[in-house]
């Protein structure tokens, strides 16, 4: 099988180059090209950042105590964050790369971080259709080899740091901020290749930044965190050919199984692979996908145990936990106060539905996290998978179904840091495998874009 895989991705890269593939030819799902609309701006759950507008107090809730803590903390220390940006597109001209930085303040409004550091606030508004920002707050990057520097002079809270090639629309409505939407294809950015990392800078816990390829991949960015005692972390991204290589993979994997894995691919009006969805992302916006993927790997699980127990290792004070299914459509697990139906793709993918709900006690909260990973892995029927987790990583995605965009981004990343599903960082050992850098003391942090420095 995987001499075959090989073989055909080869296959579809000779015949398709980076565009669209040869699905399309035999009538199997294929890339979905953008059709950037300048009002199709569109309100979800991916790019809408809940918030106010300085002055306004309509609907402000009164402070609570966390408000209150964190503004006592900000008002006793400094939020002086500098943020190297460094271009590493091949190519690039002054200006052809932006940033923007964007958050709330420590009040709760909806804030753009300036090139000397300050804050824009933005207008309000109560309409409910998008009205676009009009204000300049693109940053412009040097050339490729250049490091830009930009010095955020206070706290900045659910952020985000987006590089783009070209410049992004952003919208005001009423209760917050609309940003740019990698599942909608009619999205005014949609055309423009982009990407973000997220970032908090909290003046009582410090700052979190973080890169994660759970809902989508986009423009390349890696970064490196120094704290004030001179300790360096690193979440280094993906490779430069990242979206291409992955893309390539995923036509090949739908002329192997016929699922769309390929129509995860957005491309350019002009053709070229700019973005790719996770599946779970495609799936909120396309509900009939994948609907029966993993029907009967599902329904063979629920056979397999349905005496013999499958062992899920807590890693913590519950320890391992048996559960079966009896036979039954409903696995069980000691300890649980909640049962565990059988998922459908919706489930599997994003981890966050049906049995994958946190809803019951500690034992739940363990077990949720293990079985959706194991999964999405297709380690369940494997031998040793009747203990999770406890096969090594080479056993992950080894057979069909499995999450194939988690291997497939897994395959490129550098350091083997970014989560591709919700639960990634399951795994025997615990080695942490996010992409979340912190410290309660930063000095510096520094964004790459367009792969790492060499």
């Amino acid at each position: 099988m995987r001499g075959l895989a090989k073989w055909t991705v080869a296959l579809a890269a000779l015949i398709v180059g980076q565009a669209l593939a040869s699905p399309l030819a035999r009538g199997l799902p294929g890339p979905v090209q953008v059709t950037p609309n300048p009002n199709g701006s569109v309100v979800g759950p991916d790019n809408f950042l809940g918030g106010y507008w300085k002055g306004n107090t309509t609907n402000r809730p009164g402070t609570n105590k966390y408000e209150h803590r964190m503004m006592e903390a900000a008002a006793s220390s400094s939020g002086i964050l500098p943020i190297e940006l460094v271009n590493n597109i091949p190519g690039s001209s002054p200006g052809s790369v932006n940033a923007y930085i964007q958050g709330r303040d420590t009040a709760g409004n909806i804030v753009f971080v300036r090139a000397d550091g300050s804050f824009y606030y933005p207008p309000g508004t109560a309409s409910g259709v998008p009205v676009p920002i009009t204000e300049n707050i693109a940053i412009p990057l040097g050339g490729q080899g250049s490091t830009t520097t930009v010095t955020i002079l206070n706290f900045l809270i659910s952020g985000r740091v987006y590089l783009a090639r070209g410049d992004l629309k952003f919208f005001m409505v009423s209760g917050g901020l609309v940003q740019p939407s990698p599942a909608n294809p009619s999205d005014p950015s949609a055309n423009i290749d982009w990407g973000f990392i997220e970032l908090t800078n909290d003046p009582a816990a410090g700052l979190f930044a973080n890169i994660s390829y759970v809902d989508f991949i986009g423009m390349i960015l890696g970064m490196s965190l120094t704290s004030t005692d001179g300790s360096v972390q690193t979440a280094l991204g993906l490779k430069s050919n990242a979206v291409q290589d992955i893309c390539s993979h995923l036509v090949a994997q739908t002329s192997i199984d016929g699922q769309p894995w390929a129509s995860l691919c957005e491309t350019s009006t002009s053709g070229d692979y700019i973005r790719i969805l996770s599946p779970n992302l495609y799936i909120s916006t396309h509900p009939d996908a994948f609907a029966n993927y993993w029907t009967y790997y599902v329904n063979n699980v629920y056979s397999r145990y349905a005496s013999q127990p499958l062992t899920i290792n807590t890693q913590s004070g519950p320890g391992n936990v048996h559960c079966t299914t009896g036979g039954s459509d409903t696995m069980t697990c000691v300890g649980s106060d909640v049962n565990f139906p059988k998922p459908n793709a919706r489930d599997i993918f994003g981890c966050n539905s049906g049995p994958f709900v946190v809803r019951g006690n500690i034992v739940d909260a363990l077990v949720v996290p293990r079985l959706c990973a194991a999964f999405n892995r297709g380690t369940l029927l494997l031998p040793g998978g009747d203990v999770q987790p406890s096969l090594s990583a080479d056993h992950y995605y080894t057979t069909s179904p499995s999450n194939f965009y988690s291997k497939f981004v897994h395959g490129n990343e550098v350091d083997g840091k970014g989560y591709a599903f919700p639960y990634d960082d399951v795994n025997p050992d615990g080695e942490n495998a996010s992409g979340l850098l912190s410290s309660p003391n930063p000095r510096l942090l520094r964004v790459t874009v367009g792969g790492p420095s060499s």
